[in-house]
């Protein structure tokens, strides 16, 4: 397979690049996918401007990378579509998805690989999404601190978000829960990185409950130092693909009572190590 040279502008140093000259809607060969999932493993996630697709386009792309993950609670599922998820908010929204830093569903046994948003309509101000790399923010951390991290693990829980939220009437789901490194290893950069967030991560294992909450405060803190981020200013048919294994990312609402829309598609992943 002959190779692809991307065309590529970094946002920031340790955070995010973004694409140009690709148009997401036509099939890709296997050499620009193979850049691209080096591209993400590297950067960490990828930003595409300009791009239209509809939602079979949209699956298609995402399908070059893996099979695609089925959200456990999301309730706005685009009709006939169970893979594709409508990130919507107006002045009727109470709440809107990714409010604080984490990585997608990371209460899966098997976490979603990445994550594909389209934004095809936007507020006339605000409504940018942060992205922080977890290798920056592992690699900061004192050599004593990451040798502790590095033989411990974290329990991921669906419950407390997902309780109430999604499709109706929820009595006996059961939403998903794991125990995963704190420290996980990229499948293809073999990069360290954090692998605790806000949303989902209750508990280190190893530690007692106050310990765990202590460290785990201070985990997060450091999460949102800014030197570790990226800031995407979204546009009418952006797309923004990250990677769940080494960033995580943060919503900002900031732009009530207008109106932001667009799908999203995730990708399934494997277990984290």
């Amino acid at each position: 397979m002959s190779s692809t040279t991307l065309m590529l502008d970094k946002l920031t140093p340790h955070c995010g690049a973004e694409v140009r000259g690709l148009d997401l809607s036509a099939p890709l060969d296997d050499a620009t996918v193979a850049a691209l999932e080096q591209a993400l493993a590297a950067h960490g996630v990828l930003f595409f401007r300009g791009q239209t697709l509809t939602p079979e386009q949209h699956k298609a792309f995402g399908r070059r990378f893996g099979p695609l993950h089925v959200h456990p609670a999301w309730p706005n599922i685009l009709e006939g579509h169970p893979e594709v998820m409508v990130i919507h908010a107006d002045e009727n929204s109470k709440r809107i998805a990714g409010e604080d830093w984490h990585s997608d569903v990371s209460c899966d046994e098997e976490p979603p690989l990445g994550t594909i948003l389209h934004i095809h309509e936007v507020p006339p101000v605000g409504g940018d999404t942060l992205f922080a790399s977890m290798y920056a923010a592992y690699e900061a951390l004192s050599a004593p601190l990451r040798a502790m991290l590095d033989n411990m693990t974290a329990i991921h829980d669906g419950e407390h978000r997902y309780r109430g939220y999604g499709r109706g009437d929820d009595a006996g789901v059961v939403y998903p829960h794991a125990e995963h490194p704190v420290v996980r290893t990229h499948p293809v950069s073999r990069r360290k990185g954090l692998y605790v967030n806000r949303f989902f991560t209750t508990r280190i294992v190893q530690l007692s409950q106050h310990e765990s909450d202590g460290l785990l405060a201070m985990l997060f803190r450091h999460i949102e130092t800014p030197e570790f981020h990226c800031r995407f200013h979204w546009q009418a048919g952006s797309i923004a693909f990250w990677d769940n294994r080494c960033v995580q990312h943060h919503a900002l609402w900031d732009y009530f009572p207008h109106r932001r829309h667009g799908l999203r598609v995730t990708i399934k992943g494997d277990k984290p190590f």
